[in-house]
């Protein structure tokens, strides 16, 4: 009889593990699915082009660069005259000329997709 009331604990053990590790696995297969590597790799690509540009445009070492926040989702909401609008707000402190930038900036998005909040940081 002891042995019998023994094995309902360990089971109750087990299933407990398993529904912790399920929910995991299942939030994983959504991202995976929901953004590809491919769109996340581009994403990034343009990321650091944008950190690499702003340090050409302001012509100094990457801690000196002004605390810009270009946010490519935000973007993807606007037409394309408001994109070209709101990167010159967000660049009007810079003395250079901007157009190459904003060009380049504004063919690297085109298709890139809108990502949900959960990724943004």
């Amino acid at each position: 009889v002891a042995g019998m009331a023994s094995e309902p604990g360990t089971q109750s053990r087990v299933m407990f593990q398993t529904k912790v590790e399920e929910p995991a696995q299942r939030k994983l297969g959504k991202l995976t699915v929901k953004y590809n590597r491919k769109d996340l790799q581009r994403r990034l690509d343009i990321e650091e082009w944008i950190d690499g540009q702003l340090h050409l445009l302001y012509d100094c070492e990457e801690e000196e660069v002004p605390e810009l926040e270009i946010d490519i989702d935000e973007l993807l909401e606007l037409t394309d005259a408001e994109q070209r609008s709101r990167l010159h707000e967000l660049l009007q402190e810079c003395g250079k000329p901007k157009e190459d930038f904003i060009n380049g900036l504004l063919y690297r998005m085109k298709g890139l997709r809108k990502m949900s909040g959960s990724l943004k940081k």
